[in-house]
């Protein structure tokens, strides 16, 4: 038997024999909503269900921002024991416990759907002919011994339009972290103040949305989905628009040791495109990795579903921290993206993308 097959019974094990004891000392099933997307005809509600202790939130940073505008020595003083007290219940609620197949309904513009989460609690259903209008609407997720949570959508319009799908790390945010550790980083450092904004990003992003009026930005990223509270906040900190995040799972899977990021990336894109099939997407991402060939290989088998691809060149320091190979991998990538026959952009920054980009796509140049 291989071993990744031995860890993820390990794994199915530990949650089956910890939750009776969790339910003894207290803890309850709670939903963690996630933003999910739709269109005219369906939307896809996203969540997890996982043990909380009593009295703690079902997600959150594990401290508390401290406010930039202190008047008082009192007040810094209690936003002080605020954090300990938070990173006191943040440590002990940062191992998540799914609940693997627990049932659940979900309700949304007046229909309803019953099922059971996965394995690893995941919630990810469709739920079609739902008559919601354009814009964010909110479903509820119910359970047993579960309160009723409210999982935000957005409900994207008919008809043609640009979508921009869009990586997080290295592209919008740097940790200045070798990316093997910065799933550790993101998990254990919950400060936002403790990530960089790539300059000009959360400019472009927005410059995109006004003109082209109900643009959905989707950020897709291959981070585990226990960060969306600390990136939720990150974005809002550094004034990036709102749009659902598409994450992985991290842990044993049946075929190995870790789900592929590739992989979840390529799947992603391609139900984009099914579940969204009027949009013409804005590809953003960078020269770290594998973005440049997903995205290459994307426009040349779908060039009818992308608008353009825009890259950005990451700092000799930032391709080491990357992990990735700069010279073995940009010949093979340069040739994927030309071969796809859409246009591309690269630059070091949202400023240099921006003026690279159409005015279709970002208006006029400032």
């Amino acid at each position: 038997m291989p071993l990744s097959d031995l860890a993820r019974r390990g794994e199915e094990h530990f949650h089956r024999h910890v939750i009776p004891r969790l339910r003894r000392a207290g803890w309850r099933p709670r939903a963690v909503a996630y933003d999910g997307y739709g269109s005219a005809t369906m939307v896809r509600v996203i969540a997890r269900v996982v043990m909380r202790p009593p009295g703690a939130p079902a997600e959150g940073p594990l401290f508390q921002h401290i406010p930039e505008d202190l008047p008082s020595i009192t007040q810094l003083r209690e936003a002080a024991m605020a954090s300990l007290l938070d990173a006191q219940r943040g440590w002990r609620s940062f191992i998540d416990i799914p609940v693997p197949f627990i049932p659940f309904t979900v309700k949304v513009g007046g229909r309803k759907l019953s099922a059971q989460a996965d394995r690893g609690g995941y919630i990810d259903v469709v739920i079609r002919n739902h008559n919601l209008k354009p814009g964010w609407h909110e479903a509820t997720i119910t359970g047993p011994a579960m309160d009723t949570i409210k999982a935000p959508v957005l409900i994207i319009p008919d008809g043609p339009q640009l979508g921009v799908v869009c990586d997080i790390d290295d592209t919008v945010m740097v940790t200045h972290m070798p990316r093997a550790l910065v799933a550790s980083w993101n998990a254990f450092v919950k400060q936002s103040f403790a990530r960089q904004a790539v300059p000009g990003m959360a400019a472009l992003l927005n410059r995109i949305q006004k003109t082209n009026p109900g643009a959905p930005v989707i950020y897709l990223s291959t981070g585990a989905w226990n960060v969306v509270p600390t990136l939720r906040n990150f974005f809002e900190r550094n004034h990036f628009p709102r749009g659902p995040m598409l994450m992985t799972d991290w842990g044993p899977t049946n075929t190995g040791w870790f789900r592929s990021g590739l992989e979840h990336k390529r799947t992603q894109l391609r139900r984009l495109m099914i579940d969204l099939p009027e949009v013409k997407w804005l590809l953003i991402g960078d020269d770290g990795q594998f973005d440049r060939i997903i995205y290459g290989d994307l426009a040349h088998d779908h060039g009818d579903k992308v608008e353009a691809i825009a890259i950005r060149k990451l700092t000799s320091s930032e391709h080491v921290l990357a992990g990735g190979n700069h010279v073995a991998l940009a010949e093979p990538q340069v040739r994927s993206l030309k071969q796809s026959g859409a246009l591309v952009v690269s630059g070091r920054d949202g400023f240099t993308l921006a003026r690279k980009l159409p005015a279709s796509l970002v208006g006029p140049q400032p």
